[in-house]
Protein backbone atom coordinates (compact mmCIF):
# COMPACT_ATOMS: atom_id res chain seq x y z
CA UNK A 1 0.00 0.00 0.00
CA UNK A 2 1.71 2.84 -0.96
CA UNK A 3 2.18 5.95 1.40
CA UNK A 4 1.90 9.36 -0.63
CA UNK A 5 2.76 12.98 1.03
CA UNK A 6 0.80 15.70 -0.94
CA UNK A 7 1.70 19.54 -0.50
CA UNK A 8 -0.78 21.61 -2.39
CA UNK A 9 0.20 25.81 -2.05
CA UNK A 10 -1.35 28.69 -3.40
CA UNK A 11 0.33 32.11 -3.52
CA UNK A 12 -1.12 35.29 -3.92
CA UNK A 13 0.39 38.44 -4.34
CA UNK A 14 -0.83 41.84 -4.49
CA UNK A 15 0.18 45.77 -5.33
CA UNK A 16 -0.90 46.94 -2.21
CA UNK A 17 -2.71 45.76 0.87
CA UNK A 18 -6.17 44.73 0.26
CA UNK A 19 -9.32 43.41 2.09
CA UNK A 20 -9.94 40.19 1.14
CA UNK A 21 -13.10 38.83 1.32
CA UNK A 22 -14.20 35.09 2.23
CA UNK A 23 -12.40 32.17 0.38
CA UNK A 24 -13.63 28.71 0.17
CA UNK A 25 -11.43 25.92 0.28
CA UNK A 26 -11.96 22.75 -0.99
CA UNK A 27 -8.52 20.89 -0.97
CA UNK A 28 -9.53 17.98 1.68
CA UNK A 29 -9.19 14.36 -0.26
CA UNK A 30 -12.37 12.24 -0.07
CA UNK A 31 -11.56 9.14 1.66
CA UNK A 32 -13.36 5.90 -0.51
CA UNK A 33 -12.48 2.34 -0.46
CA UNK A 34 -9.33 2.62 -1.70
CA UNK A 35 -7.61 5.62 -0.18
CA UNK A 36 -7.26 6.34 3.34
CA UNK A 37 -6.58 9.63 4.59
CA UNK A 38 -3.92 9.70 7.15
CA UNK A 39 -4.18 13.05 7.99
CA UNK A 40 -4.35 16.48 6.69
CA UNK A 41 -3.99 20.11 7.61
CA UNK A 42 -4.92 23.63 6.25
CA UNK A 43 -2.39 26.29 7.25
CA UNK A 44 -2.82 30.38 6.41
CA UNK A 45 -0.69 33.32 6.19
CA UNK A 46 -2.02 35.56 6.99
CA UNK A 47 -3.65 33.29 9.78
CA UNK A 48 -7.43 32.98 10.02
CA UNK A 49 -10.10 30.53 11.40
CA UNK A 50 -11.12 28.04 9.25
CA UNK A 51 -14.92 26.55 9.37
CA UNK A 52 -15.39 23.60 7.97
CA UNK A 53 -18.84 22.21 6.44
CA UNK A 54 -19.67 19.69 3.78
CA UNK A 55 -21.88 20.48 0.46
CA UNK A 56 -24.58 18.34 -1.28
CA UNK A 57 -22.37 15.84 -2.21
CA UNK A 58 -20.36 15.72 0.92
CA UNK A 59 -17.25 17.56 -0.31
CA UNK A 60 -15.46 19.21 2.63
CA UNK A 61 -15.74 23.04 2.16
CA UNK A 62 -13.33 25.45 4.57
CA UNK A 63 -14.25 28.91 5.03
CA UNK A 64 -11.32 31.43 5.89
CA UNK A 65 -12.31 34.98 7.00
CA UNK A 66 -10.04 37.82 7.01
CA UNK A 67 -10.01 40.74 9.11
CA UNK A 68 -6.83 42.64 8.21
CA UNK A 69 -5.35 43.78 4.93
CA UNK A 70 -2.68 42.37 3.40
CA UNK A 71 -0.65 42.33 0.21
CA UNK A 72 0.02 38.43 0.25
CA UNK A 73 -2.40 35.09 0.89
CA UNK A 74 -0.40 31.81 0.96
CA UNK A 75 -2.68 28.78 1.60
CA UNK A 76 -0.66 25.19 2.34
CA UNK A 77 -2.51 21.71 2.50
CA UNK A 78 -0.66 18.77 3.53
CA UNK A 79 -2.28 15.57 3.43
CA UNK A 80 -1.07 12.06 4.23
CA UNK A 81 -2.41 9.33 2.09
CA UNK A 82 -1.94 5.79 2.12
CA UNK A 83 -3.46 3.95 -1.49
CA UNK A 84 -4.54 0.78 -2.42
CA UNK A 85 -5.69 0.94 -5.70
CA UNK A 86 -4.92 -1.05 -8.69
CA UNK A 87 -3.54 -0.18 -12.41
CA UNK A 88 -5.60 -3.14 -13.36
CA UNK A 89 -9.02 -2.77 -12.03
CA UNK A 90 -11.61 -5.30 -12.13
CA UNK A 91 -15.53 -4.05 -11.90
CA UNK A 92 -18.62 -6.39 -10.97
CA UNK A 93 -20.91 -4.73 -13.00
CA UNK A 94 -24.44 -6.11 -12.13
CA UNK A 95 -25.71 -8.43 -14.93
CA UNK A 96 -28.65 -6.24 -16.22
CA UNK A 97 -25.88 -3.33 -16.83
CA UNK A 98 -23.22 -5.48 -18.77
CA UNK A 99 -24.53 -4.58 -22.24
CA UNK A 100 -25.79 -0.97 -23.29
CA UNK A 101 -28.55 -0.05 -23.45
CA UNK A 102 -29.37 -0.64 -19.83
CA UNK A 103 -31.99 0.96 -17.42
CA UNK A 104 -31.32 2.41 -13.90
CA UNK A 105 -33.60 0.95 -11.19
CA UNK A 106 -36.49 3.40 -10.06
CA UNK A 107 -34.68 4.50 -6.93
CA UNK A 108 -31.59 5.21 -9.10
CA UNK A 109 -33.02 7.33 -11.14
CA UNK A 110 -34.41 9.64 -8.36
CA UNK A 111 -31.02 9.42 -6.49
CA UNK A 112 -28.99 9.90 -10.05
CA UNK A 113 -31.20 13.16 -10.72
CA UNK A 114 -29.48 15.61 -12.19
CA UNK A 115 -26.29 13.37 -12.94
CA UNK A 116 -28.05 12.30 -15.85
CA UNK A 117 -29.47 15.15 -17.51
CA UNK A 118 -27.72 17.18 -20.28
CA UNK A 119 -26.59 20.59 -19.22
CA UNK A 120 -24.61 22.05 -22.49
CA UNK A 121 -27.22 23.03 -25.47
CA UNK A 122 -26.60 20.62 -28.87
CA UNK A 123 -28.79 22.22 -30.89
CA UNK A 124 -27.52 20.41 -34.15
CA UNK A 125 -27.38 17.13 -32.17
CA UNK A 126 -23.12 17.26 -32.89
CA UNK A 127 -22.08 15.56 -29.33
CA UNK A 128 -25.23 13.08 -29.85
CA UNK A 129 -23.79 12.37 -33.75
CA UNK A 130 -20.06 11.85 -32.40
CA UNK A 131 -21.09 10.06 -29.28
CA UNK A 132 -23.13 7.75 -31.32
CA UNK A 133 -20.45 7.08 -33.82
CA UNK A 134 -19.00 4.62 -30.80
CA UNK A 135 -21.72 2.74 -30.68
CA UNK A 136 -21.34 -0.17 -33.75
CA UNK A 137 -24.19 -2.50 -32.71
CA UNK A 138 -27.05 -2.75 -30.29
CA UNK A 139 -26.46 -4.01 -27.03
CA UNK A 140 -23.04 -3.41 -27.28
CA UNK A 141 -20.64 -4.03 -24.31
CA UNK A 142 -21.24 -0.86 -21.43
CA UNK A 143 -17.77 -0.28 -20.23
CA UNK A 144 -16.17 -1.28 -23.42
CA UNK A 145 -18.39 1.58 -25.16
CA UNK A 146 -17.11 3.94 -22.32
CA UNK A 147 -13.41 3.02 -22.71
CA UNK A 148 -13.94 3.87 -26.56
CA UNK A 149 -15.37 7.57 -25.85
CA UNK A 150 -12.78 8.05 -23.13
CA UNK A 151 -9.92 7.17 -25.89
CA UNK A 152 -11.90 8.63 -28.58
CA UNK A 153 -11.79 12.32 -26.76
CA UNK A 154 -7.71 11.93 -26.47
CA UNK A 155 -7.67 10.66 -30.19
CA UNK A 156 -9.46 13.94 -31.53
CA UNK A 157 -8.14 16.23 -29.10
CA UNK A 158 -4.65 17.70 -28.26
CA UNK A 159 -3.83 18.11 -24.34
CA UNK A 160 -3.17 21.31 -23.07
CA UNK A 161 -1.92 23.06 -20.14
CA UNK A 162 -4.03 26.27 -19.59
CA UNK A 163 -3.76 28.77 -16.79
CA UNK A 164 -7.22 30.82 -17.56
CA UNK A 165 -10.20 29.87 -15.27
CA UNK A 166 -12.97 28.42 -16.58
CA UNK A 167 -13.70 25.39 -18.92
CA UNK A 168 -14.62 24.91 -22.44
CA UNK A 169 -18.22 23.67 -23.21
CA UNK A 170 -18.22 19.87 -24.79
CA UNK A 171 -18.74 21.14 -28.44
CA UNK A 172 -15.86 24.05 -28.54
CA UNK A 173 -13.90 20.99 -27.08
CA UNK A 174 -14.86 19.09 -30.44
CA UNK A 175 -14.10 22.13 -32.60
CA UNK A 176 -11.12 23.46 -31.39
CA UNK A 177 -9.95 19.71 -31.21
CA UNK A 178 -7.76 20.56 -28.20
CA UNK A 179 -8.48 21.10 -24.44
CA UNK A 180 -7.19 20.72 -20.63
CA UNK A 181 -8.14 17.89 -18.18
CA UNK A 182 -11.03 19.55 -17.39
CA UNK A 183 -12.39 19.77 -20.52
CA UNK A 184 -11.74 16.24 -21.54
CA UNK A 185 -13.79 15.63 -17.77
CA UNK A 186 -16.30 17.65 -18.92
CA UNK A 187 -16.91 16.25 -22.51
CA UNK A 188 -16.53 12.79 -21.17
CA UNK A 189 -19.57 13.42 -18.79
CA UNK A 190 -21.41 15.32 -21.46
CA UNK A 191 -21.17 11.84 -23.36
CA UNK A 192 -22.34 9.53 -21.01
CA UNK A 193 -25.25 11.62 -20.72
CA UNK A 194 -26.17 11.47 -23.95
CA UNK A 195 -26.20 7.68 -23.25
CA UNK A 196 -28.64 8.10 -20.58
CA UNK A 197 -26.08 7.49 -17.92
CA UNK A 198 -25.57 8.97 -14.27
CA UNK A 199 -22.07 10.92 -14.73
CA UNK A 200 -20.49 13.39 -12.66
CA UNK A 201 -16.85 15.53 -12.91
CA UNK A 202 -14.14 14.85 -9.99
CA UNK A 203 -11.55 17.64 -9.20
CA UNK A 204 -8.70 16.24 -7.32
CA UNK A 205 -5.28 15.31 -7.89
CA UNK A 206 -2.96 13.11 -10.34
CA UNK A 207 -0.36 10.98 -9.18
CA UNK A 208 2.60 11.23 -11.19
CA UNK A 209 5.30 9.93 -9.13
CA UNK A 210 7.67 8.37 -11.83
CA UNK A 211 6.54 11.03 -14.58
CA UNK A 212 5.49 8.97 -17.32
CA UNK A 213 1.57 10.53 -17.25
CA UNK A 214 0.02 13.18 -18.87
CA UNK A 215 -1.41 16.24 -17.57
CA UNK A 216 1.14 16.95 -14.83
CA UNK A 217 4.41 18.19 -15.38
CA UNK A 218 6.26 17.28 -12.18
CA UNK A 219 5.36 14.00 -9.73
CA UNK A 220 1.54 15.51 -9.27
CA UNK A 221 -1.06 18.22 -10.11
CA UNK A 222 -4.66 19.42 -9.88
CA UNK A 223 -6.31 17.16 -12.22
CA UNK A 224 -10.50 16.27 -13.59
CA UNK A 225 -11.54 13.36 -14.88
CA UNK A 226 -15.24 11.78 -15.05
CA UNK A 227 -17.00 9.16 -13.11
CA UNK A 228 -20.28 7.08 -14.61
CA UNK A 229 -22.15 5.11 -12.57
CA UNK A 230 -22.84 1.41 -13.53
CA UNK A 231 -25.04 -0.47 -10.88
CA UNK A 232 -22.83 -3.08 -9.47
CA UNK A 233 -19.59 -1.76 -9.73
CA UNK A 234 -20.34 1.82 -8.40
CA UNK A 235 -18.81 5.10 -9.45
CA UNK A 236 -16.46 3.97 -12.20
CA UNK A 237 -13.77 6.93 -13.03
CA UNK A 238 -12.53 7.20 -16.59
CA UNK A 239 -9.86 9.69 -17.27
CA UNK A 240 -9.56 11.19 -21.07
CA UNK A 241 -6.33 12.50 -20.64
CA UNK A 242 -4.85 9.34 -20.33
CA UNK A 243 -6.76 6.84 -21.41
CA UNK A 244 -7.21 5.30 -18.20
CA UNK A 245 -10.30 3.54 -16.13
CA UNK A 246 -10.31 3.25 -12.28
CA UNK A 247 -8.45 5.77 -9.60
CA UNK A 248 -4.57 4.03 -9.88
CA UNK A 249 -3.36 7.24 -9.73
CA UNK A 250 -6.21 9.37 -8.79
CA UNK A 251 -6.76 11.36 -5.93
CA UNK A 252 -10.60 13.16 -5.35
CA UNK A 253 -11.34 15.93 -3.65
CA UNK A 254 -14.63 16.88 -4.99
CA UNK A 255 -17.32 14.96 -7.05
CA UNK A 256 -19.66 17.60 -8.39
CA UNK A 257 -22.32 17.61 -11.13
CA UNK A 258 -20.27 20.73 -13.33
CA UNK A 259 -16.54 21.63 -13.49
CA UNK A 260 -17.61 25.09 -12.05
CA UNK A 261 -18.51 23.85 -8.64
CA UNK A 262 -15.19 22.35 -8.22
CA UNK A 263 -12.73 25.07 -7.45
CA UNK A 264 -9.56 24.04 -5.08
CA UNK A 265 -9.58 28.51 -3.97
CA UNK A 266 -11.90 30.49 -4.44
CA UNK A 267 -12.69 34.29 -3.53
CA UNK A 268 -12.51 37.79 -3.83
CA UNK A 269 -10.39 40.96 -2.67
CA UNK A 270 -11.92 44.84 -2.23
CA UNK A 271 -9.58 46.45 -4.75
CA UNK A 272 -8.47 47.11 -7.98
CA UNK A 273 -8.44 44.66 -10.67
CA UNK A 274 -4.70 45.13 -11.55
CA UNK A 275 -4.17 44.48 -7.37
CA UNK A 276 -3.36 41.66 -8.37
CA UNK A 277 0.27 40.74 -9.61
CA UNK A 278 0.40 36.95 -9.24
CA UNK A 279 -1.07 33.88 -8.73
CA UNK A 280 1.17 31.03 -8.07
CA UNK A 281 0.03 27.34 -7.78
CA UNK A 282 2.43 24.02 -6.42
CA UNK A 283 1.60 20.69 -6.17
CA UNK A 284 4.19 18.06 -5.05
CA UNK A 285 2.99 14.28 -4.06
CA UNK A 286 5.86 11.79 -2.65
CA UNK A 287 5.79 8.65 -2.13
CA UNK A 288 7.59 7.95 1.56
Amino acid sequence: MPSLELIHSTIYRYRRPVLLGPHKLMLRPREVRDIRLVSFDVTMNPQTELIWTHDVADNAIATANFKKKTDYLEIVSRSRIEMNTTQWPVFAISASACNFPFSYSDDEWIDLGALTAQHYPDPNGQLSEWVNSFIFSRPTDTLSLLKDISAGIAQRTTYQIRESEGTQTPLETLDKQEGSCRDFAVLFVAAARCLGLGARVVSGYLVNTDGLLSGSDGSGSTHAWGEVFLPGAGWVAFDPTNRSIGSGNLISVAVVREMSQAVPVSGQFIGDKDDLLEMIVAVRITET
